[in-house]
């Protein structure tokens, strides 16, 4: 691997850090089909980042970190995303919890110091369970002295082989309140805590997304950071929605832009016919359109405080991108013809990966449904299928 210094984190200079991503990204590339191949994770790139300090990009200078901004963050990802897809999405899913705690410090006066000072200095990796629990949460918390019981299996933990420090919940039936979602953060050590190996998936096979079960883990009340209403959309939600969505969907446009490329080079060295260029053409519009999803995504972020007006603009730019993503990865195959099929040429795999983007919330119906019920002025926490007008 070439000589890489990274950035100094006072300077914070975007263009660095990008020129260093690319750098990275190439030695990720030549890992990544034997790591695809047998299903690892991507361990020596994670390595990797952690030398060259970029598991404390998001963290504020002012706590050891390089400070970089949220759209800055979305462009480290996205040169990622064209190189590796799996370290891409797994950083992605540290990056936004530590974006979304920097942002709470600066906005909201949150009391997330001690979080953010310990990954500037130690550079912990932050595991979360966000995708798969959402609105709703999952496992179940029972009452005991001190605190609580937590019995859960999480899905889709992504980098979970090497995280240090889980960011999940669990739903406490309250007697007074209701199902209540409880957040708290779970060292990776806790007894109770362990690994299920089954991540083993048709694309982003190197993220290590696997199953994290809970069983009789006990979190004392201290350890409870947030308490919301199951099921319905608390400004903690819109806040995570408003952060982590532009950055995760920052990799999928970056695997988008490298399927691009490999297809545009691999239909130079054959024959041009019409339909060829026709099929160029096509190819660039899409992923010119997920280009511009995301942008309005940051942009979205940049200019709204989080709320339901900001989601919805989030997430219907989310729909938008993933769709020009998944459009791209098909013109791409077709466009590079026979030559894509094979696992060498490096598109079959960025097509695999692009696969992903389907999946992450708001997936399609969902996110129909949420902007339906916006542009109709009804009530978006109203169960599925009821239909009453948003309090004023």
């Amino acid at each position: 691997m070439e000589t890489i210094t990274a950035p100094d984190a006072s300077a914070g200079a975007q263009s660095d850090w990008l020129a260093l991503a690319a750098s990275l990204g190439r030695t990720f590339d030549e890992r990544a089909p034997a790591i695809d191949a047998r299903d690892a994770f991507v361990s020596a790139n994670y390595d990797d980042l952690r030398a060259q300090r970029f598991l404390a990009a998001a963290v504020p200078q002012e706590f050891g970190g390089a400070g970089l901004s949220h759209q800055e963050l979305g462009g480290v990802l996205r040169e990622l995303g064209k190189h590796c897809g799996s370290t891409a999405l797994a950083f992605a899913m540290h990056t936004h919890p530590v974006a979304t705690a920097a942002w709470r410090w600066r906005n909201q006066k949150a009391p997330v110091e001690g979080l953010l000072k310990r990954v500037g200095a130690e550079q912990i990796v932050l595991l979360g369970s966000g995708g798969s629990d959402w609105l709703h949460g999952s496992g179940t918390a029972t009452r005991v002295e001190g605190g609580f019981r937590i019995d859960a299996r999480k899905v889709f933990a992504s980098g979970a082989p090497v995280a240090d420090l889980f960011m999940t919940c669990a739903v406490y039936d309250d007697p007074q309140a209701g199902p209540t979602v409880l957040h708290f953060p779970l060292p990776m050590k806790t007894p109770g805590v362990r690994i299920l190996p089954t991540w083993r998936t048709m694309g982003m096979r190197g993220t290590g997304s696997h199953d994290v079960m809970l069983e009789n883990v006990l979190v004392p009340d201290s350890a409870i950071a947030a308490r919301r209403p199951q099921g319905v959309w608390h400004p903690m939600m819109h806040t995570v929605a408003m952060m982590a969505l532009p950055l995760i969907y920052s990799v999928y446009v970056g695997i988008a832009e490298s399927a691009r490329d490999i297809a545009l080079q691999m239909a130079k060295q054959r024959r041009i016919s019409p339909h060829t260029v026709e099929l160029a053409g096509s190819l660039g519009n899409e992923c010119d359109a997920a280009r511009l999803a995301l942008d309005d995504m940051f942009a979205a972020a940049a200019s709204q405080a989080p709320g339901a007006v900001t989601t919805n603009r989030i997430m219907c730019g989310r729909a938008l991108a993933a769709r020009a993503v998944l459009a791209t990865a098909d013109l791409a195959m077709e466009l590079a013809g026979g030559a894509g099929f094979y696992r060498d040429g490096g598109l079959e795999r960025r097509f695999r990966d692009a696969q992903g983007a389907r999946f992450h919330p708001l997936q399609a119906g969902a996110q129909q449904e949420y902007a339906g019920r916006m542009a109709l002025g009804l009530d978006i926490d109203a169960p599925p299928g009821e239909v009453r007008p948003a309090a004023q």
